[in-house]
């Protein structure tokens, strides 16, 4: 069995409706109850993804891929990260990732592939 990924990503829960909301909105879109912040799985797929050639922040070399990850959670539920782990031409939509452990410069979430 595959060891599951430590996932440091919270993302906002909804108990009665039993769905997940993000970006955070301090109540459930659907029913307006409180919301509280859960850890996700890590697990999810590329939904969408470009190649980044310009050095905008020096912290980060070049390339870099900037890309939305859909969480294996919930469909439609998505967080903006930066894929690591391979060349970034080898990324593709539909592309399975887990996330890492440490976050990028920035800040932002860390998925490389499975």
């Amino acid at each position: 069995m595959p060891e599951e990924p430590t996932s440091a990503l919270l993302i906002d829960y909804c108990d009665d409706c039993a769905r997940w909301v993000h970006p955070a909105t301090g109540e459930c879109r659907e029913c307006g109850a409180a919301l509280a912040a859960r850890p996700v799985s890590g697990h999810g797929t590329v939904f969408t993804y470009t190649v980044n050639h310009h050095p905008y922040n020096p912290e980060i070399p070049t390339p870099y891929v900037i890309a939305i990850v859909e969480l294996a959670e919930q469909k439609g539920l998505r967080v903006a990260a930066n894929i690591v782990g391979c060349e970034p031409d080898s990324v593709t939509c539909g592309m399975p990732v887990d996330i890492q452990p440490e976050r990028g410069a920035g800040g932002a979430p860390l998925f490389a592939p499975t």
